[in-house]
């Protein structure tokens, strides 16, 4: 039930979802008071048109994905965790696992392994309950290690967390059977800082090695490059809007994880 509410109740905080409470509101209160209704609608509109900035979007992903940046090369390490939600379900009309906008995360573990940075992948992630005819996603991210070369022997399934926390609860155990000291933690970079201070509250030593960067230094620096650029970095854009959203989850999350004492 928690895990419901906590994918349910942060829609309606979203600029999304917030937007359509004031305009739902808005329509209420013109039904007998038009003119106060401008007030709800003028405040929808303000949150549209804000969250859908690219400044505003890509200040707040940045403040988050620049957090854990790797100084130098990573070090070696006793395993890669792969963290989930990166995957989409083989169900027709699909006929192999697809990756979502965070598969970078499947890629770059397997880069990883190439390079020798570790011996061990431990692929953490189940599915949603109402998915239950569906594999794992930590099956399904196998499958993919597989078909990018990376052997199966060295791949450690984890199929039953469905959150963060899950992850490294679960994680741990593997750990501690294995007796893996040091890893590298493999997940995108706008979620690496929750989910490093979830697993360092598991007392799991992690290395964090971000992926799936939504906000380059290159992009950075073309917000302002020219005034036709920051022109149009200013007009809404549905990506921008998105990329907010995104940032949004990962600050809600911290304070939520911080109240259940998970971080």
């Amino acid at each position: 039930m928690f895990l419901f509410f906590s994918k349910l109740l942060p829609l309606f905080v979203y600029p999304l979802g917030l937007t359509s409470i004031l305009l739902g509101l808005a329509l209420i209160i013109a039904w007998k008071r038009p003119y106060l209704a401008l007030f709800p609608t003028g405040i929808a509109l303000l949150v549209i048109v804000i969250s859908s900035n690219a400044w505003v979007s890509s200040l707040l992903m940045q403040s988050l994905e620049w957090r854990n940046l790797p100084q130098g090369e990573l070090p070696k390490a006793d395993a890669i965790i792969l963290l989930g939600g990166s995957t989409q379900v083989p169900t027709p009309p699909r006929k192999t696992v697809e990756i979502t906008e965070a598969g970078d995360r499947v890629l770059y573990a397997a880069h990883l392994y190439q390079a020798g940075k570790a011996p061990l992948i431990i692929a953490t992630g189940g599915r949603i309950g109402w998915l239950q005819n569906a594999p794992p996603e930590a099956h399904s991210m196998k499958r993919l290690l597989i078909e990018i070369g990376v052997p199966s022997s060295v791949i450690i399934e984890e199929p039953d967390s469905l959150n963060t926390h899950q992850n490294a609860v679960y994680t741990k155990k593997i750990l501690e059977e294995r007796d893996i000291a040091r890893s590298l933690l493999v997940t995108s970079a706008v979620h690496m800082p929750r989910a490093r201070l979830t697993f360092k509250k598991q007392g799991i030593e992690v290395i964090p090695a971000p992926t799936d960067f939504l906000v380059t230094k290159m992009d950075w620096q073309q917000l302002q490059r020219t005034p036709q650029a920051t022109l149009l970095n200013c007009i809404p854009q549905a990506g921008r809007l998105q990329q907010t959203t995104r940032a949004l989850k990962e600050y809600f999350g911290i304070v939520v994880y911080w109240l259940k004492g998970w971080i």
